[in-house]
This record gives C-alpha cells, sequence and structure tokens, in this order.
C-alpha cells in the first residue's frame, strides 16, 4: 500500500511540473499576399522584413532569407508570451528585438540570440508560388 502511494504520487509531481504558460498561443493564420504588390514587393528586391498587422497573436513578420526563401515569424515574443510584446526589427536589420525584455531573435530562423529569451518564434509555414505567399499553420 506505501509503494502504490509513493507511485501516485510520483506521478502527480511528475506531470504537474512543467510549465504550459510560456509558449505563444496558436492561433489560426491564413494569409494571402502578392509577391509584387505592397507590403510584399519590398521583399522581393532584398528589402527589410515586412509586418503584417491582424493575423496571429501580435501580427505576422514576413522576410526572405539569404538562401532566397520566405520565413513567417508571429511578432509575438516568445519570452512572457502573456505580455504579447511584439518585436520589431533592430538597427542593424538582421534581428528582431522584443519591446519589453530585451531578447533579440534571428530573422533566419527565429531564434534567440540574447536572453532571456530561450525559445525561438512562434513559425508559420510559408507556400509560396510564381506570384504569391499564402502564411498558414
Amino acid at each position: 500500500m506505501r509503494k502504490l502511494i509513493i507511485i501516485i504520487l510520483t506521478g502527480v509531481c511528475f506531470f504537474s511540473c512543467g510549465k504550459t504558460g510560456d509558449v505563444v498561443p496558436s492561433i489560426p493564420v491564413d494569409y494571402t499576399g502578392q509577391i509584387f504588390s505592397p507590403p510584399l514587393n519590398k521583399l522581393s528586391n532584398g528589402g527589410p522584413p515586412q509586418f503584417i498587422p491582424g493575423y496571429g497573436v501580435a501580427g505576422l513578420v514576413i522576410y526572405k532569407t539569404i538562401r532566397g526563401t520566405y520565413v513567417a515569424y508571429d511578432r509575438c515574443s516568445s519570452y512572457q508570451p502573456e505580455k504579447k510584446c511584439a518585436v520589431n526589427i533592430d538597427d542593424s536589420g538582421l534581428t528582431l528585438v522584443d519591446p519589453c525584455s530585451g531578447s533579440k531573435f534571428s530573422l533566419e530562423d527565429g531564434s534567440p540570440v540574447k536572453a532571456p529569451a530561450t525559445k525561438v518564434l512562434r513559425r508559420y509555414q510559408v507556400i509560396q508560388t510564381q506570384f504569391t505567399i499564402e502564411v498558414v499553420n
């Protein structure tokens, strides 16, 4: 009987200790934009990332990587996402910065490059055709 109680208590402790609040919520996204029309036309010429409001938690950021592929992230910082701090492009043009914590994220893959953030930005799937970009999750 004692062993059973210990096993049950260990199981309860094991399953109740995880952090579940530090994740950017998954909100359905279905955005389609024309590559050669505003606001995405700047991306086709190697311009800065473009911010698209009204999608996801804090809007989208769409970027054309060095390899020529498009990536899309939720602008909501992965550090304390409950605050819904929207990341912005920093002065270098290579990273996104969380104005609430000072965390920085790589535009290439969304990974944190400056603490306190330790998790990547929420990334969305990008489907590219000859003339359009579709962002979905």
